[in-house]
């Protein structure tokens, strides 16, 4: 019996890459819209797991039969969830935070099954950077990679030359963590190369 499609319920080339990594492709991608507004007071694990599980209900419905497979990455600075930075002045707002300091990235994915239930898993990654120098952030800057992204850097690009201690999930932080979307597909009956 074959599985059920995969949809992926992202618009991340990133999240595509991760998942080829474990062979795995999308049938089908199919991005989520939905309000990503942190509520008031809402705390950094629980805003990751509600917008995974969120996104995966937003696309479900759409694909009868289907796995849709949804995911967040949230940066978070003690209590403090960091924004996906669009701005230049507020990267560097990030930056200046995380500069020297202990930060944690959550990475949660959701994956409705072909009967419509839906399963979650929350990745935890500590990740510390170097004290960064004013030059060192301009130049970051100056190299576009901040955009878009959460906390205001991505760890696949200039910004892993920061990192000096990483404990968890390395394509957690790059935004889909490996280990617990392929224990999500083995659970669902979607065979892996």
């Amino acid at each position: 019996m074959r599985p059920p499609p995969l949809v992926l319920a992202s618009a991340s080339p990133r999240r595509r890459e991760l998942l080829a990594r474990i062979g795995v492709e999308p049938a089908e991608t199919d991005p989520a819209d939905i309000d990503e507004t942190p509520r008031s007071a809402e705390r950094p694990r629980h805003y990751a797991v509600r917008m995974a599980a969120e996104k995966a209900a937003a696309v479900a419905p759409r694909h009868s039969g289907s796995l849709v497979l949804a995911a967040d990455t949230v940066v978070a600075a003690g209590r403090r969830i960091l924004p996906k930075t669009e701005e230049e002045g507020e990267a560097r707002t990030c930056l200046n935070l995380l500069s020297g300091r202990r930060h944690r990235v959550l990475s949660a994915v959701t994956l409705v099954d072909a009967e419509g239930q839906a399963h979650h898993k929350l990745s935890t990654t500590i990740v510390t950077f170097k004290r960064l120098t004013d030059a060192e952030v301009a130049a970051y800057l100056a190299r576009g990679e901040w955009r878009g992204k959460a906390g205001g850097y991505a760890i696949q690009g200039f910004a892993e030359s920061w990192v000096r201690f990483l404990s968890g999930s390395h394509s957690g932080v790059i935004g889909l963590p490996l280990y617990e979307t392929r224990t999500l597909l083995e659970h669902a009956g979607y065979s892996l190369g």
